[in-house]
């Protein structure tokens, strides 16, 4: 039995257009399949992401794989996109071949804060069809596009004219405005740009001359330091308010991460340190027989993050941030801090809380199947998993379970139910840890991460009988999380007065970020008004308030 073929076309021009149906077939079947390879990477994404907002991390690396994730469903979005325009246009080149469109989600309106400019297209003055200019208008089509206008630069001149009197010859005029600084040319709003762009984008002042320049805008490198230095000048009483405010916490976070220093001929490595107060967990309210801030105010007390810089890593450093200072300190197991818990220590004993999440990341090292499951699709060796590591950080993972159902309640609810329900669990934790820690050598790691959490043991459990602690010093962690990602960027600091300066204004700008207020516009309004502003009515500029003030006056508008 002969198999009937299809005779091909002889002539040129229906080659021609069989290639170019072929073409037309390839390129939407690419588009098709990035399209798919697109959305699955995006369903990937979303699952991820509902599944720590549900069980909250799984892994100290869910938030760095959720950053990879993202990065890798936008490459695939915008390649599904090129292979979309490309099979349009292949498309476009013949008439048999149906095009293909990407199913996008619907498109949220733009914000109705956004100023709308109104183009009306020429209208048509004969009808189309019949030719008639009997035209009546039925309605109309908006089609809104987003658009930028790029940053705007201008000089504000200040005139104060002068007047002599016919009488006395006098001569009157205008006392000169308040400038943000002292023989100050940069404007409040050019000022805080400076300053956030530095400290909080972490983009030095040479790149940022660089981008002015561009601009039309030539400033020199020792002009924008000169502004620098004198804004954190004149933001001084803001940071030491905000710095009173956090050593008057019942409870404190507290953790120090590297930062390098230029040094001549070399680097050093200096510390930055962060006290956090942050009392949202448990409300702000004081637990049975402590003495509240304010027994008529019930509303948790804002959050507060002040920063210090040191050239090195001594204990004297932190003894000497916290010398006023008596309460609750949560921070790692670092020893330059065991002066600060000594009993007899003036003004006041500082109580030791222990942070669990330090405890469980040597377990979860040891017990990370998903790390040797890709080692081993790299064809690396594999590190042994230990069954020990793994029940120890699944009964650590039932209290955190615990802890986040009850965040948010108050310091006596909060208590009861670690006593109904995690005190136990740490009674067979402890128990469980003694007997196994019994059978293991002292080299061995497993031991060693044992043996950190039983010699501390009074630390670790002292959050069963006072609901203010939390069970992680993650407070802290959040709070130098911007450093660590600004040293890519600034790769030292210039001096130790350049970290002091740095410290002061990471103070400022991740306490504003705690307080949900966008810093450069807290820094804008704060550098106008600082100047006229009243001493004894410093507070009024904190961001907590700020952005109370703010929100009653659009509430008024």
């Amino acid at each position: 039995m002969e198999t009937s073929r299809q005779t091909p076309p002889d002539d040129v021009a229906a080659l021609k257009a069989a290639l170019l149906r072929a073409e037309a077939e390839l390129a939407v079947a690419r588009a098709k399949a990035a399209d798919d390879q697109a959305m699955i990477a995006h369903q990937k994404l979303q699952i991820e992401k509902l599944n720590r907002a549900l069980y909250g991390s799984r892994a100290e690396r869910t938030a760095r794989l959720i950053d990879q994730m993202e990065l890798r469903f936008e490459e695939l979005a915008a390649s599904a996109t090129e292979d979309e325009v490309a099979a349009e246009q292949a498309v476009a080149k013949t008439t048999n071949v149906v095009a293909f469109t990407r199913q996008r989600p619907a498109r949220k309106p733009f914000p109705d804060h956004l100023p709308r400019e109104r183009i009306v297209e020429p209208a048509p003055t004969t009808c189309s069809c019949c030719g008639s200019d009997r035209l009546r208008k039925l309605g109309e089509d908006v089609t809104e596009t987003l658009e930028v206008i790029p940053r705007q630069w201008k000089v504000i001149q200040r005139v104060r004219e002068k007047f002599i009197c016919r009488d006395c010859e006098k001569i009157s005029q205008a006392p000169t405005p308040f400038h943000v600084t002292p023989r100050g040319w940069a404007g409040p709003a050019l000022l805080a740009m400076i300053l956030f762009e530095k400290f909080g984008q972490h983009q030095p002042l040479n790149r940022q001359a660089e981008r002015y320049a561009k601009e039309g805008v030539p400033l020199s490198l020792s002009t924008l330091a000169d502004q620098v230095g004198a804004g954190c000048t004149v933001l001084e009483p803001l940071i030491r308010r905000i710095e009173a405010h956090v050593f008057a916490a019942e409870r404190l976070h507290s953790d120090d991460t590297t930062v390098p220093v230029l040094a001549k001929g070399k680097t050093d490595t200096g510390r930055c340190w962060v006290y956090v107060r942050d009392d949202r967990p448990f409300g702000g309210q004081a637990p049975p027989g402590a003495q509240a801030p304010n027994s008529n105010d019930r509303r948790p007390s804002p959050p507060a993050a002040m920063f210090y810089y040191s050239r090195d890593r001594g204990g004297e450093h932190p003894q000497g941030h916290l010398a006023s200072y008596a309460g609750l300190f949560q921070a790692d197991a670092y020893g330059g801090y065991g002066k600060v818990y000594l009993p007899d220590r003036k003004p006041g004993p500082i109580l030791e809380a222990a942070c669990w999440v330090h405890a469980r990341r040597p377990f979860f090292i040891m017990a990370d199947l998903a790390e040797n499951a890709r080692r081993k699709a790299r064809s690396k060796t594999t590190a042994p998993v230990s069954p020990l590591a793994l029940e120890a950080v699944q009964r650590i993972d039932a209290l955190f379970e615990i802890e986040r159902a009850i965040n948010g309640h108050t310091a006596e609810q909060r208590r009861a139910i670690r006593q109904e329900k995690a005190a136990p669990l740490v009674a067979d934790l402890e128990g469980w840890m003694r007997e196994q820690r019994a059978k293991l050598s002292r080299g061995n790691d497993l031991a060693k991460a044992m043996d950190y959490m039983l010699k501390r043991w009074t630390a670790f459990t002292r959050f069963l009988d006072d609901g203010r602690i939390c069970l992680s010093n993650n407070a802290a962690e959040r709070a130098l999380r911007g450093i660590a990602l600004g040293r890519k960027s600034w790769l030292f600091a210039g001096s130790d007065r350049g970290g002091q300066r740095a410290a002061a204004m990471y103070s400022l700008i991740v306490t504003a970020k705690m307080n949900d207020v966008d810093p450069q516009a807290w820094l804008a309004d704060a550098l106008a008004r600082i100047a006229g502003h009243p001493a004894h009515r410093i507070d009024e500029l904190l961001p907590w308030n700020w952005r109370s003030a703010t929100t009653g006056t659009a509430a008024a508008a």
